[in-house]
């Protein structure tokens, strides 16, 4: 009987999470393994992986735990977190997320796990969803143009900031700032400016300009509306006299409050910036969120970040995409004033959907309410001999309680509610959305203070003076009435989903942009109320479960790049370059070393790197890339010898941008240090790295990682992300930290690099959950797996493609670049072609001319199954049949299936006059039509678009369904 006996402590174990990560079992592995010619994962990456950089130690990690046993420690974690009430303010509010969108938009993988919209034929869905938001912006900011969304209301006001520099008249002078700014946000600025020579002055300018800063010249002038104190003034007088100093003007105003108050754009401001969390983003102990920017026509060209525009597609229908020029940092590269190259784009369509689902008059109403609970507060301590320091206000009372504002916060906290504590004698109380008579009672009691709300509301008027009050229309477009019921905002979310291509239906072969599965197990935690529902600027001691996750989480990231500190502050991969810089930047000048400014980087770098340099006040020198795809080490040595005395930092890509783990990195970095260089290494590519090799062991002394790439947070259509920073122990002293957090990074830091003290952590439990599923063996064997899937697509496709570049033992990295030059001189047929055809098939391009022109960048991750992969390269061999009957003149040049592509349903109708059949449009070999993926339009002409760009709201007829 005893035979069949399977041991209880192997049925204990359960099935390891990485079965279900990793996407080829092992007998795919081996089909694979056989044909790209080795007998084993650790053969090949033996092979592959240089030996001068190889780990030689097993990655020091705890073990693999089950799904079940890592959600209960996360419960444990999230049990160390105290959830009150948030009436701290300060750019960060309790919100009510409507739960059709928590469950349809945050927690859908049909939104969360879509790539950004440079494909927009399948984005269609997304893009008007982030039309929605920029109509959203631009009406309540009173401004005609706005942005798909920015990183956090502190980086909009710095890009704010540069972008008055760029398009003011006074090209000199400083940039001045009002002192009832969010304190955070002053301190971001101070933190962008200083490496640019930018001079900040901040001041109190309820009474106006000061003379003396008017004499100096003023470029640009930061208010924020209503101020951090909570008072409402009428800044038009200010914003005329800046504008007689030839000066921009930027207000950091609150989208709530615009419902009700006169909007910046009426008030003559020329710049919007802020964030738009409280509607209805949770605020996860400081994101993400999505900040937002709006500008004046004659600024829109100039605008940073991403733009949404209407074009038409090939049959003349209007169709959305993104404007050219919000990709500037890869068009501009050192000369790009911005190295932004990412949105918060999950977090503006919930934003978004917020004002769809309320529209116009609910968030007028949720507005009033949160003032009325403010003026009743307000009501409540003045009659109780409280002092307030301003009179006019919308949700944000500040009290003076000479030398008890620690007792009053205090007592609020036994009571259930966080208030601000200013100073010694001063405390800001701020009302939201989730307030209610309750916390009322409790600030009440805390100031020792009672009163009565029915009575106190009975005889209190408004706090808004009537100057001040908003009397134009706003949200006025269709889409922000027709959603009132929760049936008709579900379908409407379904219906943009369906036009768009997301992990949830296929493989997205990015090369760079490693797109993997995002587990459901990793994304649960980020709703719960423990982590969702903190404030940033929270007690430390209310957030000890955060505290614990952050501390393990750039512990465990240290051990796998091989740093010494990591700091998780930077919001996204840019602003990880930027910190990493502006650490190399300090620790030289602290040096004495203050002319080593110059940063060397190859040509075949990503955009943000040169963008960064310059933005962290450095001079850019490019290397050159040599046939093989490697950094030319001649023309490095010339280079180095040539700046050996200003050379401040090299920036390479590991494995590069071309796919190929260099043989030379080792050497290459012996030769910066030599020179007194530092050497970043950015993590883009770390997925072919982790558990093989450390960038801090094989020569780095700072890298960025992308969490959303290698750590599994998802892509969210183009943002969220985290980009933290890793650095070695000369370099620590120098990472960000936080005015309003000491714990947040070291007192020597350079700043800010973001609003919150850990930047968004609120999706931080996804990358510490990733880590904790895996263990340092099964984060190996992901990257063993990522490796064989590239070259195993690569030994596929080399047959009908050139492969551009390969290491010494002819395999590729992570990704491989797949040549089409030669069959476009042949053919015609085009890189565009052949990515708008693969939606026919069913995929989402691969990435297009990047790093070469005329290519396809292939990366498969370790999370597709050999099933889609050689779904993949099936439809790639297929396509390339396709082109040979366009070479050979079966199809004409022009009137061909993949010059054509993508059809959409709408083509197949009436009389079908091209020079091949339909099925062969539609349903080419392997494409059920039972499963087809319709795109909801044909292509797009980019052309038409940039001459004639449109980014208001959504045109009418897009609903007329």
């Amino acid at each position: 009987m005893t035979a069949n006996r399977t041991p209880l402590s192997e049925l204990e174990q359960g099935i390891p999470f990485e079965q279900r990560h990793i996407g080829p079992d092992a007998e795919a592995r081996a089909k694979m393994l056989a044909q790209v010619g080795y007998g084993s994962l650790d053969e090949l990456t033996a092979a592959a992986v240089p030996d001068v950089i190889k780990n030689a130690e097993a990655l020091d990690l705890p073990g693999a735990r089950t799904e079940a046993e890592v959600l209960a420690e996360l419960r444990a974690l999230a049990g160390r977190n105290e959830v009150l009430a948030p009436m701290i303010g300060l750019g960060y509010y309790g919100t009510f997320t409507p739960p059709v969108i928590l469950r349809n938009v945050m927690e859908n993988p049909a939104w969360y796990t879509a790539y950004t919209p440079y494909q927009p034929e399948i984005s269609q869905g997304r893009l008007e969803a982030l039309l929605n938001f920029q109509t959203m912006v631009a009406d309540l900011t009173g401004l005609p143009t706005s942005g798909a969304s920015l990183l956090d209301e502190g980086t909009a006001a710095a890009e704010a900031m540069s972008l008055s520099r760029r398009v003011g008249k006074v090209k000199k002078g400083v940039f001045l700032v009002d002192a009832d700014t969010l304190p955070q946000t002053v301190a971001v600025i101070e933190t962008r400016a200083e490496p640019t020579g930018v001079e900040v002055v901040v001041a109190d300018l309820s009474e106006g300009i000061p003379a003396e800063i008017a004499e100096r010249g003023v470029f640009g002038v930061l208010l924020q509306y209503p101020g951090a104190s909570g008072a409402v003034r009428d800044i038009k007088p200010l914003i005329d006299a800046a504008h007689g100093l030839g000066a921009i003007v930027t207000v950091a105003a609150d989208l709530l409050a615009l419902t009700l108050l006169v909007s910046p754009g009426s008030l003559g401001a020329d710049i919007a910036v802020g964030t738009t969390q409280r509607f209805g983003v949770p605020m996860g102990f400081g994101g993400p969120h999505a900040g937002y920017m709006a500008v004046q026509d004659k600024h829109a060209r100039s605008l940073p970040g991403r733009l949404v525009g209407v074009s038409v597609d090939a049959d003349g229908n209007k169709a959305y995409r993104l404007a050219l020029q919000t990709r500037e940092q890869h068009i501009r590269r050192e000369k790009a004033t911005s190295n932004i190259c990412t949105a918060q784009v999950l977090l503006a369509v919930m934003a978004g959907m917020y004002a769809v689902y309320h529209g116009p008059d609910g968030l007028k109403q949720i507005a009033a309410r949160t003032h009325r609970y403010a003026a009743i507060l307000a009501a409540g301590l003045t009659a109780g001999g409280v002092e307030l320091t301003k009179g006019v206000f919308f949700d944000t009372l500040t009290a003076r309680v000479l030398g008890r504002a620690d007792a009053v916060v205090a007592a609020a906290r036994e009571a259930g509610v966080n208030l601000y504590r200013v100073d010694a004698d001063h405390v800001s109380v701020s009302c939201d959305e989730t307030t209610g008579r309750e916390q009322l009672a409790a600030v009440w009691a805390a100031f020792g203070v009672t009163a009565d709300v029915e009575a106190l509301d009975a005889a209190t008027e408004d706090a808004l003076p009537a100057g001040l009050l908003r009397s134009d229309a706003y949200l006025t477009h269709p889409v922000f009435h027709a959603h009132r019921s929760e049936t008709a905002m579900l379908r409407y979310l379904r219906r943009l989903s369906d036009r768009d291509y997301a992990l949830d239906r296929g493989m997205i072969p990015l090369g760079s942009c490693t797109m993997k599965l995002n587990a459901t197990t990793e994304m649960e935690p980020v709703t719960w109320p423990e982590f969702g529902q903190i404030h940033p600027f929270a007690p430390i001691d209310q957030a000890q479960g955060y505290v614990t996750l952050i501390t393990e989480l750039e512990e465990r990231l240290a051990e796998v790049t091989g740093y010494d500190k990591v700091s998780i502050q930077p919001n996204a991969g840019s602003q990880g370059e930027l910190a990493g810089l502006l650490a190399v930047r300090a620790y030289h000048r602290a040096n004495g070393d203050a002319q080593r400014t110059v940063c060397l980087i190859p040509s075949s770098a990503h955009g943000t790197n040169a963008a960064s340099a310059v933005m962290a006040g450095m001079k850019v020198v490019v290397v050159k890339t040599a046939e093989d795809g490697e950094v030319d080490v001649e023309d490095l040595r010339a280079k180095i010898a040539q700046h050996r005395d200003e050379l401040a930092v090299l920036m390479i890509t590991y494995p590069s941008t071309h796919g190929v783990f260099e043989e030379h990195v080792a050497d290459i970095c012996a030769e910066v240090h030599e020179a007194g260089g530092q050497v970043y290494v950015d993590g883009a590519n770390l997925n072919a790295l982790v558990g093989l090799a450390k960038p801090g062991h094989f020569g780095g002394d700072v890298s960025h990682l992308n969490l959303h790439k290698t750590f599994c947070i998802p892509h969210g259509g183009g943002g969220p992300g985290v980009g933290p920073v890793g650095v070695r122990a000369h370099l620590a002293p120098f990472l960000p930290n936080h005015p309003l957090q000491p714990t947040a990074g070291p007192e020597t830091g350079v700043g800010p690099i973001s609003a919150a003290p850990w930047g968004s952590a609120g999706i931080l439990p996804i990358s510490w959950t990733y880590v904790r599923l895996m263990g340092g063996e099964g984060l190996k064997r992901a990257t063993q797996v990522a490796v064989l899937a590239a070259n195993y697509i690569a030994k596929r496709l080399e047959p009908h493609y050139p492969v551009l570049y390969t290491g010494p033992a002819g395999l590729v990295a992570h990704e491989c670049i797949v040549d089409l030059r030669p069959l476009t001189k042949a053919t015609g047929v085009t890189v565009d072609d052949i990515a708008k055809r693969l939606i026919d098939y069913g995929f989402h391009a691969p990435t297009m001319s990047f790093p070469v022109a005329g290519t396809l960048m292939i990366e498969p991750t370790e999370s597709e199954d050999l099933a889609e992969l050689d779904r993949f390269c099936d439809t790639m061999i297929a396509i390339r049949a396709e082109i040979e009957k366009v070479g050979s003149g079966a199809w004409p040049a022009e009137d061909n299936p993949l010059r054509n592509a993508p059809h959409t349903a709408a083509a197949l109708g009436g009389e079908w006059n091209h020079a091949y059949g339909r099925d062969e449009a539609v349903f080419p070999a392997g494409v059920s039509a039972a499963d087809k993926y319709w795109p909801p339009v044909r292509r797009i002409d980019g052309a038409f678009g940039d001459r004639n760009l449109v980014c208001s709201c959504p045109p009418l007829d897009a609903y007329d369904h």
